[in-house]
């Protein structure tokens, strides 16, 4: 039988009041390598650390969370906040 992979879609708020979304298959572990540094460009600036995720969503592919990433980046500041909030 075959290991099924979930994989996430999420959003961190960063210590500068940013929003940094992203996907992975391990949220805890994206969120370590996010707070150590070794995470995405964005947040290795020591101004952005300590990162704090606020958000995730579950999907069945890794084609699926990409475009919901992609879809909330294209979101504007006041639309990231109103999807944060809808979602609670």
């Amino acid at each position: 039988m075959e290991n099924k992979k979930n994989y996430y879609f999420y959003v961190l708020l960063c210590q500068d009041g940013t929003f940094y979304g992203g996907y992975t298959s391990d949220l805890s572990r994206r969120l370590l390598e996010h707070n150590a540094g070794s995470g995405a460009k964005y947040t290795r600036p020591a101004s952005r650390r300590p990162v704090k995720m606020v958000h995730s969503e579950e999907f069945s592919t890794k084609s699926a969370a990409m475009k919901a990433e992609y879809a909330f980046k294209q979101l504007t500041r006041k639309a990231k906040e109103r999807y944060l909030n809808k979602s609670e």
